[in-house]
């Protein structure tokens, strides 16, 4: 367990005296996200680096509550949780586990389960904060019923570190399900949609439900009786068969870590596109450069598009779409054309980061 808080605080003020920018970065592994104004990251501003700032600094296995440093990463606080039978149930992606859990936070990381067991937005409870001002700030708190006031540490969720620095997060989590099997089905993409749809309105044990390279896979965890049952039933209503345990742990563990056969596939510097729609939105374009996730609601998309063209099709669909990975990432990754919505961006960016000093123009060119 290491604290350089004080440093951390000194570097901000420094850079502040000095009228420069900080790039905030932990593992480095989310590099490929966001937007890049320069080839050359030393153009992008003095690296403030939490990898060192890190361990888990209060963990109440009754509450069901941890708190660790920015630093500490994803794999250290599952194996933390392992002793004790528990998760992380946002499941976030791991990066080969050095991920981190601010840089996870920061970048809105979700796993498989999002729609039912929530995001990792949703399980934040409280952060610690280096604002633009050189201040040390502590929002939320670390109990469950602490939500009075604006939420600022769930606004840290996808600002890609433009609001500040989290030096500490406190979050929920949760015992891990009695057990676990996986469906599986050849079927269209068209069809996939239409039955995880009205499987998923059903009150049943459902943690995944995705559809890639034309088969559906559906995830049953919780109690041993409501996963037999529901499995029992399924498998005659939709003419689906069961996984193999293995087997079906590496499907969803490589859909988490984009380390499938479709994203292998993807070559170097290829635009990986995410729809974030209405689960029940009507498919569009071919089957062979999508894969579906969250019961259609996340929607990947591979290949050269025309970025306008694609915003059509997420207005129509009821959502958004943003290039993920690959392709320009010097022009917008994410599309904000209401003048509201971005103004509301400029004035929270504002209040937190008066001179702009926290990785200017990863999220947005204007922000």
């Amino acid at each position: 367990m290491t604290d350089i808080s004080e440093q951390l605080v000194d570097q901000v003020n420094a850079v502040l005296s000095n009228q420069t920018s900080l790039r905030i970065q932990g593992n480095n592994t989310k590099a490929q996200l966001g937007r890049r104004d320069t080839d050359n990251p030393a153009e992008e501003g003095e690296i403030i680096s939490l990898s060192q700032h890190k361990g888990v600094v209060q963990y109440e296995p009754v509450e069901l509550i941890l708190t660790a440093r920015a630093g500490t990463t994803l794999g250290e606080i599952d194996k933390v949780l392992a002793e004790h039978n528990q998760m992380l149930a946002c499941d976030p992606r791991r990066f080969n586990s050095k991920a981190t859990i601010a840089g996870s936070l920061a970048s809105n990381q979700s796993g498989n389960a999002r729609p039912w067991l929530g995001s990792l937005r949703d399980h934040v409870l409280g952060i610690k904060l280096i604002n633009g001002k050189g201040e040390h700030l502590q929002f939320g708190g670390q109990v469950l019923k602490n939500v009075a006031g604006y939420d600022v540490s769930r606004l840290q969720a996808g600002a890609m570190g433009t609001l500040g620095v989290i030096t500490e997060v406190s979050f929920k989590v949760l015992p891990n399900p009695a057990t676990s099997t996986t469906l599986i089905k050849d079927i269209s993409a068209e069809q996939a949609l239409l039955e995880m749809n009205q499987l998923a309105r059903s009150p049943k044990p459902l943690t995944g439900a995705s559809w890639v390279d034309g088969k559906l896979y559906l995830r049953l965890q919780g109690a041993h009786s409501a996963v037999s049952a529901t499995s029992d039933q399924w498998q005659k209503q939709i003419q689906a068969q069961i996984m193999e345990p293995e087997q079906a742990d590496s499907f969803w563990h490589d859909l988490r870590e984009h380390q499938l056969e479709y994203h292998q596939q993807l070559n170097v510097d290829e635009p990986l596109w995410r729809f974030s729609v209405n689960p029940n939105a009507a498919h569009f374009l071919s089957d062979e450069q999508w894969a579906f996730n969250w019961v259609g609601a996340q929607r990947w998309l591979k290949g050269n598009f025309d970025p306008k063209q694609l915003q059509d099709f997420a207005r129509k669909a009821g959502g958004e779409v943003q290039l993920y990975e690959g392709g320009d990432r010097s022009g917008e990754i994410s599309f904000v054309t209401n003048d509201t919505l971005k103004q509301i961006h400029q004035n929270v960016k504002s209040a937190f980061d008066p001179q702009g000093i926290f990785n200017p123009g990863r999220l947005y060119s204007w922000l």
